[in-house]
C-alpha cells in the first residue's frame, strides 16, 4: 500500500484529538479514571500547577460539548462524564466512517473494500468476527 500525505485529511486519532483541545482530553480521562462526581477544587488537586479558573472554564466546555453533566452542589457546580471511553470512540469513529463512506453505494465501494482488507491484515480472527456482525445485521432487518 502506498503511503502519501493528502492535505486537509485528518486520521482519526488527529479527529479525536482536534474535537478536544489539549486540557479537555487529560482531564476528561481524569474524571474517567476518578469515576465518581468532582468539583473543580477536588479535580485541581490532581492537575499540579494548573489554575482553578483554567480547570473550571475547560469543565465548562466539556460540558457545553456534551461530554459532562453538572449540577449545583451549593455554591459550586459537581461534574461527572455523560459518556464512556467507548462511546465517545466510538462516536467518532461513525463520524469518521460516516464521511469516508460518502453519499452514494459507488464513492463506498473502495472504502469498504479497504476496510475489509485492513481487517484481514490487522487480525483474521477479526475478519470472522465481522461476518458473523453482518450476518446478525441481515437477520435483525429480517426480524418484524
Amino acid at each position: 500500500m502506498a503511503n502519501f500525505v493528502m492535505r486537509g485529511f485528518r486520521r482519526p486519532r488527529a479527529a479525536m484529538e482536534s474535537a478536544l483541545g489539549s486540557l479537555e482530553r487529560p482531564v476528561l480521562e481524569r474524571l474517567w479514571a476518578l469515576g465518581t462526581e468532582v468539583s473543580v477544587r477536588e479535580l485541581q488537586e490532581s492537575f499540579s500547577g494548573l489554575a482553578y479558573t483554567t480547570l473550571m472554564t475547560t469543565l465548562d466546555r466539556l460540558f457545553r460539548k456534551g461530554l459532562l453533566e453538572r449540577r449545583r452542589e451549593g455554591r459550586a457546580f459537581v461534574y461527572r462524564p455523560r459518556v464512556t471511553p467507548e462511546q465517545l470512540h466510538r462516536e467518532v469513529a461513525a463520524d469518521v466512517i460516516d464521511s469516508l463512506l460518502g453519499r452514494d453505494r459507488e464513492s463506498a465501494r473502495p472504502v469498504i473494500s479497504t476496510f475489509i482488507d485492513a481487517v484481514e491484515e490487522r487480525d483474521r480472527a477479526l475478519l470472522d468476527e465481522l461476518e458473523a456482525l453482518i450476518r446478525r445485521k441481515r437477520r435483525e432487518r429480517r426480524e418484524p
